[in-house]
């Protein structure tokens, strides 16, 4: 009978110390292996999307440094405002700069009132200025209906241009 409970208490002591530890381990293990594929996978996911904002931020640095000497943003948008026929529908131009901090670029800005002009009009002029290549971009717009023609509407656009 004492073999016997001896042999149960070292069968109990060796699962107790050898394999329950060596179980547990192997689970701990498991789920460290489920977490850095988890890390390694978002880790992926990220260097990919930093990939491609870089190429971005690459290329926008190209069309910056790539622009016509003498460049100015109101000249510019004037022209453009010349070739839609959108010229005498002008109310004003209000041109302005900033220098972000910290930063090689300045940011050349003009607020500009359209009166009395179709979305046709300016769905045309919207598109020449975006799609041009001198990196101008719409930054802030607010459309009213005008007059008695409900056709007409006014816009007041903030468009900005960076420069080094």
């Amino acid at each position: 009978m004492l073999i016997v409970a001896a042999g149960f208490i070292g069968i109990f002591l060796i699962f107790q110390f050898v394999v329950f530890p060596l179980i547990d381990k192997r689970d701990r293990l498991q789920r460290a292996l489920q977490t850095n594929s988890r890390t390694v996978t978002e880790i992926q996911t990220l260097a990919a999307e930093y990939n491609n904002i870089k190429k971005q931020s690459d290329s926008a640095r190209k069309r910056i440094a790539e622009k016509k000497t003498g460049f100015t943003l109101f000249s510019f948008l004037d022209r453009v405002a010349g070739k839609t026929r959108l010229k005498d529908r002008i109310a004003y131009m209000k041109p302005s700069t900033a220098s972000p901090k910290n930063s090689p670029y300045k940011i050349s800005i003009v607020e500009m009132k359209l009166q009395a002009i179709t979305l046709e009009q300016l769905v045309s002029y919207l598109y020449k200025v975006e799609t041009s290549e001198n990196a101008v971009h719409i930054k802030r717009i607010s459309l009213v209906k005008t007059g008695k023609n409900k056709n007409l509407i006014t816009a007041i656009m903030e468009i900005e241009s960076f420069k080094i």
